[in-house]
């Protein structure tokens, strides 16, 4: 029970929280997002998640921000 409150809570804040965000700040979180979890996926494989997590986190801030900057040369938001 105690789990299921925290996990609650947890998404409640998680997704109340990106609504004031612009569209930068959310494909930069997403990426950053997706990269991490994908490092840690590769990182465990390796033996190392946390580092792998920190260089997919890092990694894909970046492609996120890439992403962004492309959309809005396509003149999309």
């Amino acid at each position: 029970m105690k789990k299921t409150v925290v996990l609650l809570v947890v998404a409640a804040l998680w997704l109340g929280g990106c609504s004031g965000m612009s569209p930068t700040e959310q494909r930069v979180l997403s990426g950053g997002a997706i990269g991490a979890s994908s490092g840690a996926l590769i990182g465990w494989a390796a033996g190392n998640p946390a580092v792998g997590a920190a260089v997919g986190g890092g990694a894909g801030m970046l492609g996120g921000l890439i992403y962004d900057q492309y959309q809005k040369s396509q003149g999309r938001p």
